[in-house]
């Protein structure tokens, strides 16, 4: 019997650890980098024009911040509606802004002017898509609210009536 004393012992601790550990997990949402919730990871880069682009220049703004390619079909369907929405919701707010993960610059500058974006684009780096949670696909859309925080993560082509009913609710909560 004191065998069995010492298994039910063990699964016991063993029990109460992996109760421990998911409490502990589910606590920390919010603290991995992309994450919803967590504080928007900062950067400094250079858009297609060569001027400074900084995520601290839109602070109080709404962001919504789309890691996307020119060869990405479902990213060259979502930047016309992006456009859209940078020149409904630009003056109460919102500010989109683009990160290419293409290797080049010519093609997202063509892509660009072909279809006349309205918005910054600066050219990503796999250091930067780490300091969203690792952008493992394309696209990946953020939006940050005014204080900065991730308000919502949308991997693969996002539906738009879900973002624009979220932009709107960002764009309405407390200034």
């Amino acid at each position: 019997m004191p065998t069995r004393r010492i298994v039910l012992i063990i699964v016991a601790i063993a029990i109460a650890v992996a109760v421990y550990e998911g409490a502990q997990h589910r606590s920390a949402k919010g603290t991995h980098p992309g994450a919803v919730d967590s504080p928007a990871a900062a950067f400094n880069l250079q858009d297609l024009d060569g001027k400074p682009l900084s995520l601290s220049d839109y602070r109080g703004k709404v962001v919504l911040l789309n890691f996307w390619a020119t060869w990405c079909t479902p990213c060259r369907g979502e930047i016309p509606q992006f456009i859209d929405y940078q020149n409904k919701y630009g003056p109460q707010g919102l500010q989109l802004v683009g990160i290419s993960m293409d290797d080049d610059a010519k093609p997202v500058h063509d892509f660009y002017q072909q279809f006349k974006m309205n918005y910054p684009v600066a050219i990503g780096s796999a250091g930067l898509a780490e300091s969203y949670g690792g952008v493992l696909g394309l696209p990946v859309t953020f939006l940050i609210g005014r204080d900065g925080r991730i308000a919502a993560k949308y991997v693969g082509a996002v539906e738009l009536p879900v973002l624009q009913q979220k932009i709107e609710s960002l764009l309405s909560s407390a200034r």
